[in-house]
Order: C-alpha cells, then sequence, then structure tokens
C-alpha cells in the first residue's frame, strides 16, 4: 500500500487574498496525516476553529507529490547535500 502523506499548517496572512504568512515564526503546524480524509478533516477543524479572522487560513501540502521515489537521485542529495 502506498502511503500517501499530507501536512496541514496555517497561520495569520498578510492579505487574505495572498498566500504570504505575517510572521513565519507563528506558522500552526496542525500535522502530518497518512491521507487525505484525515487531513482534511484536522484542516477543517482549524478553519472552522479560526473562522472568525479572516486574515487566518489553513493549507493541505501533500508531501506524497513534492518527492517521486522513482526518480532517481542526484549524487548530492544522496550525500545529504
Amino acid at each position: 500500500m502506498v502511503q500517501r502523506l499530507h501536512l496541514v499548517f496555517g497561520g495569520e496572512l498578510i492579505d487574505p487574498q495572498s498566500t504570504q504568512f505575517r510572521d513565519t515564526d507563528d506558522i500552526h503546524v496542525v500535522g502530518i496525516f497518512p491521507n487525505y480524509e484525515r487531513a482534511y478533516n484536522a484542516w477543517k477543524a482549524e478553519a472552522q476553529r479560526t473562522v472568525d479572522s479572516a486574515e487566518t487560513r489553513y493549507f493541505i501540502a501533500h508531501l506524497h507529490r513534492l518527492r517521486d521515489e522513482e526518480t532517481p537521485v542526484s549524487p548530492t542529495e544522496e550525500l545529504g547535500g
């Protein structure tokens, strides 16, 4: 079974029409989830909790899309660089 990890995070944005955070030190990392359904449920709970703050927004990042395990890595990556 393929594992498809998802990261849920959010915080206050400079402008509700953008995706730029006001202070990256204050980004709230909700967690990493093993599937989209659980990530979506966590995202929805945080979005509902902060519904009164127009500048606060949460996101789901599809971590499994960041790397294709079938693609060979570069020599630098293999060395940890």
